[in-house]
């Protein structure tokens, strides 16, 4: 068995990781931290969790992590960076927030408006996109989680990159996202009356800051900058992303690529040609569901991918990555089949 901790456990991914780790066989929570919920039950902040005996929350700073094997950081962006370089050398650590996403520390300030403040980490930190850095993950001692919808363009879009078969200055990321993929914190924007029975587009015109990952990566499959065209936009729904991808390339030849490089994935699927992926078919999963569409343009497609926010696209993917620091089967405690309807 191990111990972990989740730092910032009363946020909407902190209780998602509570939630999936609760069926795990072979993980326990010995520690929780909540900053202004301190002394409060997970319960009575989540009665979906009444049933589960749970640490009571506490600050971080009065946490007993001496017995603890890794750490689970939910907490806010520029929070991480402090909190994390106090923490034992001894302690794996899988960060959910942005602190160290971005390799290079100039990026950092262009996205986030702020010095790091420990570049040193940032350095050391591996990307926390599983499928893709499975054998650095396994020896990490700091694991970055992605962005959810920086998660979601790259698994339509990395096998295609690297396979050579599209244009990469022809790449435009139509993306819609749940509004728990804002966080928990009140905002009046995201008041019941101001966003249902509504979408809008938002971070319009290349300033949402998950560009930073796309332009990180795909820049680094293709040994070139790689820039794409982003759009985001919120739906009128707790969970899921959808992102619709259009690209320039033969049909086949996408279709392949993709199909190739998820052929052995336990959580990807690609599904027959011409069938459309939903985020009801994914809530509440560590699943992605990606569909290939021939266009009606000659030489077009668009590549629809669907995944889960809070699980596949930040807990679950943390679960994922905490399973291979700790040597443990990678699947485990993430087969939960999607909620549905």
């Amino acid at each position: 068995m191990y111990n972990v901790a989740i730092l910032g456990a009363s946020g909407y991914t902190g209780a998602e990781l509570v939630r999936l780790i609760a069926t795990h066989p072979q993980i326990t929570i010995t520690a929780l931290s909540a900053d202004r919920k301190a002394g409060q039950t997970m319960a009575s902040v989540f009665p979906h969790l009444r049933h589960l005996d749970l640490p009571v929350l506490q600050k971080i700073e009065e946490l007993d992590l001496s017995a603890v094997d890794l750490v689970f950081c939910a907490l806010p962006h520029a929070t991480s960076q402090a909190v994390i370089s106090k923490l034992p050398r001894s302690v794996k650590v899988v960060d959910l927030s942005a602190d160290f996403r971005l390799r290079d520390a100039d990026e950092y300030v262009k996205w986030y408006g702020g010095s790091h403040e420990a570049p040193e980490l940032q350095r050391e930190a591996v990307y926390g996109l599983t499928e893709f850095y499975r054998e650095e993950i396994r020896d990490a001692r700091l694991v970055a989680g992605t962005g959810c919808n920086a998660a979601t363009g790259q698994y339509a879009l990395r096998p295609l990159i690297a396979a050579g078969v599209i244009d990469l200055d022809q790449i435009i990321i139509d993306l819609k996202t749940g509004v728990s993929g804002a966080g928990r914190s009140l905002k009046e924007n995201l008041l019941h009356a101001e966003l249902s029975e509504g979408s809008h587009a938002y971070a319009v015109g290349g300033t949402h800051r998950h560009l930073g990952e796309f332009d990180q990566e795909f820049s680094a499959i293709a040994g070139r900058p790689v820039q794409v065209q982003f759009t985001p936009h919120l739906l009128p729904a707790n969970r899921g992303i959808l992102a619709t991808v259009y690209v320039q390339g033969d049909v086949g030849e996408i279709y392949d690529a993709l199909s190739d490089a998820y052929e052995d994935e336990p959580f990807v699927h690609v599904l027959p040609e011409g069938e459309h992926p939903s985020t009801r078919h994914v809530r509440g999963s560590n699943f992605v569901h990606i569909g290939v569409v021939r266009d009606r343009i000659e030489g077009r497609a668009i590549v629809i991918a669907a995944l889960d926010n809070l699980t596949k696209g930040s807990s679950g993917q943390a679960l994922q990555n905490a399973n291979l620091m700790l040597n443990i089967e990678e699947t485990t405690g993430l087969m939960l089949a999607p909620v549905f309807p």
